[in-house]
């Protein structure tokens, strides 16, 4: 089985090798970036199936970073963990807003990093050997989800979502109606012990509503519990 590849941005020499040293020996392949300039060059260059990006770099920080990878096409999907000593409420928001799909602080355990890699690996879909294939496709409020594909249509045009957002729309659009607290949204996206705030659930919502557009409306908040999608 090929081994899989991680990007590692981060200018302290010290971390990136504590970072590259525990990813290899957990079999990954590593390539390292000291700046978000030079990781953008790599990622045009060589393919990547995840990236571990540091907030504070020289040159363009890790928030730029994040929205232009998001913005470019064969990067888009990339799972991102951000790595950083800025701990406070905001600065996590601020992260998850430019499109990261976990926030890792410093100091930090590599073994919990691991694991934070490997959950959003996991939420990376495969390539389907049946791309016509229309299993477990969910048609909603004019919005066609596909798990399989990873991939969102509404009113026939692509929209593209975050592992984290695909992943919240299609726990909601799973069960119409049913409300679910922002909790359960947390332990369905992270995991049972990763310590995210209700406002950074709420912050994916926001940008869920806004990438649907119209479709959007159907995500309903029920005050003082969590969310639902309109039967």
């Amino acid at each position: 089985m090929k081994k899989q590849r991680i990007l590692v941005v981060e200018d302290d020499t010290d971390i990136q090798q504590l970072v590259s040293y525990n990813l290899i020996k957990s079999g990954f392949n590593v390539t390292c970036a000291d700046t978000g300039e030079e990781a953008l060059q790599l990622l045009s260059r060589e393919p990547v199936d995840a990236m571990v990006l540091d907030l504070m770099l020289p040159g363009k920080d890790g928030n730029e970073v994040c929205r232009a990878v998001r913005n470019q096409e064969a990067t888009k999907g990339l799972p991102i963990i951000m790595l950083t000593a800025k701990s406070e409420e905001d600065d996590i928001v601020g992260g998850l807003e430019c499109g990261a799909d976990d926030y890792v602080t410093k100091p930090f355990s590599p073994r919990v990093l691991i694991a934070r890699i490997e959950a959003a690996l996991r939420r990376t879909p495969e390539p389907e050997s049946e791309p016509d294939s229309t299993a477990g496709l969910i048609s909603r409020n004019g919005m066609d989800i596909h798990p399989g594909r990873h991939e969102v249509r509404v009113d026939g045009e692509e929209v593209h979502l975050t592992a984290s957002e695909f992943t919240i729309l299609e726990l909601l659009a799973g069960r119409p109606g049913w409300v679910f607290s922002r909790q359960q949204i947390i332990d369905q996206i992270r995991g049972y012990d990763y310590s995210i705030t209700p406002r950074a659930v709420d912050v994916q919502i926001f940008g869920l509503r806004k990438k649907l557009g119209d479709a959007g409306a159907c995500i309903e908040t029920v005050r003082g519990i969590g969310y639902r999608i309109r039967e």
